[in-house]
C-alpha cells in the first residue's frame, strides 16, 4: 500500500521584517527534523513535494537529502495568502484564523478565502500524487493542512481540523489508492504511520 503523508514545516524563525513565505526554519525546527529521520517509515518515502516558502522547501531538503532524492515543488501547496496582512501578533493572528475557519466562503481581512484555499490544496495534493508508486511525502502548512484533511474526512471546514499545538511539525497519513485516511493528527517525530 503507498502512502501519502501531509507533513507541516516545523518551528520558523520568526521576523516581521521577513515576508512571511521567506522565513527559514528556526535551531528548533531542525532539530525536530533530525529527530523525524529517525521514524521507522521514512525509509519508505519514494517521492517528495513541498510548496514554494522556504521554511517548506528547506523542510524537504532535510528528508531528501538523508534518502538521496530531489523533491519537486508544487506553488498550489503554498499556506492560504495572508499578503494582505503581512505579519500579525500571535494574539491577533489567533483571532483572525479563527474566522478564516469559520467563515470559509469569506474573505478575512483581503485573505484568501479558506473555499479557494482548499479547492487549490486539492488540486496540488493530486498533481503531487501523479508520481510513480511508493510513499510520498507533502510537505506544506498547517491552515492548508487542516483544509486538506476536512476534505479527506467528507466534513465542513472548521478550525478543530487543525494541527495541535503551536509552531508545526505534525502530519497526517492517507492511501494514495482511495485517499481514505490512515492516522489523523501526529506530532512528527512520533509518528507512527499504519501500513
Amino acid at each position: 500500500m503507498s502512502r501519502a503523508i501531509l507533513l507541516t514545516h516545523p518551528e520558523v524563525a520568526i521576523d516581521p521584517a521577513i515576508p512571511v513565505p521567506d522565513w527559514r526554519l528556526s535551531d528548533v525546527g531542525l532539530a525536530r527534523m533530525r529527530a523525524l529521520l529517525e521514524r521507522p517509515w521514512i525509509g519508505g518515502i519514494r517521492h517528495i513535494v513541498s510548496s514554494a516558502e522556504r521554511k517548506a522547501r528547506d523542510t524537504a531538503g532535510v528528508v531528501a537529502a538523508q534518502l538521496g532524492l530531489e523533491p519537486r515543488v508544487i506553488p498550489g501547496l503554498g499556506e492560504n495568502d495572508r499578503s494582505a496582512t503581512g505579519y500579525l501578533p500571535p494574539e491577533e493572528f489567533e483571532r483572525v484564523a479563527d474566522a478564516f475557519f469559520a467563515q470559509p466562503e469569506a474573505s478575512i481581512r483581503g485573505w484568501e478565502r479558506a473555499a479557494d484555499a482548499q479547492s487549490r490544496m486539492v488540486a496540488a495534493v493530486e498533481q503531487a500524487l501523479e508520481a510513480p508508486p511508493g510513499d510520498v511525502l507533502i510537505v506544506a502548512h498547517g491552515a492548508v493542512g487542516a483544509l486538506l484533511l476536512c476534505h479527506l474526512a467528507g466534513r465542513p471546514i472548521g478550525r478543530d481540523a487543525d494541527q495541535p499545538g503551536r509552531g508545526g511539525g505534525n502530519l497526517f497519513a492517507f492511501r494514495r489508492s482511495d485517499r481514505a485516511l490512515l492516522c489523523g493528527w501526529q506530532r512528527m517525530e512520533q509518528a507512527a504511520l499504519p501500513g
